[in-house]
């Protein structure tokens, strides 16, 4: 591999002297995400075409510099960290939006475009992107196709990948592909679609994605619920859907993240020690009727406090308070080390409570709140100095006892956020020795070098 010193000034002319960048603040930024994990990459490229990245990955191939691509940054399995130095990649410059086009029901995209910009720019002409992850208003289109990011409304409308028509991407010879199109329906040759979305970057980089668009829902409606305890909850979900309703969100929260949340918020968090947030949506005549019936059936239920919130203006009040769980986990002053764990839905009360049991065992409190509806819950094991040999260690046990008890229930060790760093050593378990050589050759195929985001999950 060619030291820094002997190839930064040769990208420097390649690509221009606004696209590279060495400056020691450059560098700190793009050496981390929002997990714990640092690695300092000795340059920061900027691109700012498809025809750059090409360029870049052929330059890269032939000196053998490893390269590490990163979307916004927000991530929480340190998958942008650039383990081995080299090059940090950064689409964030490529942030256009394209194309919104009505009559086809796509918007055509950069990857740098901010997954909250995409949604209101296409919510003024009636439309609709339904993925939401959680840091929708930070997180990036590209980063959400490279982990297949999820969030609330998953449950209804699904996660990234059904909503990706089509894309381009750039692999780490340089070659440029396009797969798929603006069709909603195309059974052409392979899913390549498919293969590059939730592909965490190892595979190649999107440099465009052409999106799915539905129309956008006249009205939302939500319930905001306590219970006196998490089971209760948990049985409530599964009687709402039991009962044939389809919420577009059903959110669940336990007594740790309630507690936390009261300390930072306020007293506007709900009654109880289990809290449900319930939103339904549709056509203006019957989301009323469909939000009767269902507070009919929570009375009926045993809650303990139920608030009702009709229309964008008072949903997102209550959508505010379940985005502000997680920083008021961080309010704290505990690191907040978010497993984003499934399970099939009906063994929640078993996840939770088997939460409750790691907390004794380890020592550290253990939050768990997420998506209920579609069994993806976020176990947050909260350690106060990932610092301290010691901690660390006895984090490493919860966390190694956490994942083989999700995978022993039949679930997944990530259901969003991707495997990365922080998740390296328990894939093959997760998937199994046939289906991880198929990754091993997929790897090998298209980066026989092993030059794009080296040090992560697949070998």
């Amino acid at each position: 591999m060619s030291s820094p010193g002997s190839y930064i000034s040769e990208l420097t002319s390649l690509l221009g002297p606004s696209c590279v960048s060495v400056e020691e603040p450059v560098l700190a930024v793009h050496s981390t995400d929002k997990w714990f994990a640092s690695a300092r990459p000795d340059v920061v490229v900027f691109a700012e075409s498809s025809e750059q990245v090409s360029a870049l990955f052929k330059f890269a191939s032939e000196r053998r510099i490893p390269v590490t691509p990163r979307g916004a940054g927000v991530g929480y399995v340190g998958g942008c960290v650039p383990l081995q130095a080299g090059i940090a990649l950064s689409l964030a410059k490529m942030n256009r939006i394209l194309e919104i086009n009505e009559a086809d029901g796509v918007a055509v995209v950069q990857p740098g475009v901010i997954t909250g910009d995409l949604q209101k720019a296409v919510k003024e002409r009636g439309w609709f992107y339904p993925p939401d992850p959680a840091s929708l208003k930070e997180c990036s289109l590209g980063g959400n196709i490279s982990t297949n990011a999820g969030g609330p409304r998953c449950l209804k409308y699904g996660v990234t990948r059904p909503y990706v028509l089509g894309l381009e991407a750039v692999i780490p010879d340089g070659t440029i592909l396009r797969a798929g199109g603006r069709c909603h329906k195309n059974k052409t040759g392979f899913d390549l679609v498919g293969l590059f979305t939730g592909s965490e970057g190892l595979l190649g980089v999107v440099t465009e994605a052409t999106l799915r668009l539905i129309p956008h829902p006249p009205l939302r409606a939500m319930l905001s619920v306590g219970f006196a305890t998490f089971a209760e909850a948990a049985a409530a979900v599964q009687r709402i859907l039991g009962s044939g309703h389809l919420p577009s969100a059903l959110e669940i929260t336990d007594s740790f993240t309630l507690r936390a949340a009261r300390d930072y918020v306020g007293e506007s968090v709900p009654e109880g020690e289990a809290h449900l947030l319930v939103e339904v949506d549709g056509q203006e005549n019957t989301v009323p009727l469909e939000l009767q019936a269902i507070e009919s059936l929570l009375r009926g239920l045993g809650a303990v406090s139920i608030s009702a919130a009709v229309g964008d203006a008072e949903c997102e009040k209550f959508w505010t308070l379940r985005r502000e769980f997680s920083y008021s986990l961080r309010a704290t002053g505990l690191i907040k080390l978010n497993e984003d764990i499934v399970v099939p839905r009906g063994r929640l009360v078993e996840l939770v409570s088997f939460a409750s049991k790691l907390q004794e065992e380890s020592g550290f409190p253990v939050a768990c709140f997420g998506h209920a509806g579609d069994g993806n819950i976020h176990v947050n094991v909260m350690v106060p100095d990932m610092e301290d040999p010691a901690q660390r260690e006895r984090a490493e046990v919860a966390l190694d006892r956490l994942f083989h008890h999700v995978l022993a229930l039949g679930g997944a060790i990530t259901g969003e956020h991707g495997i990365g760093i922080a998740k390296k050593r328990w894939f093959p378990e997760a998937i199994g020795a046939g289906a991880l050589e198929v990754h091993r050759r997929l790897k090998a195929a298209l980066d026989p070098l092993g030059i794009l985001n080296p040090g992560k999950f697949v070998p």
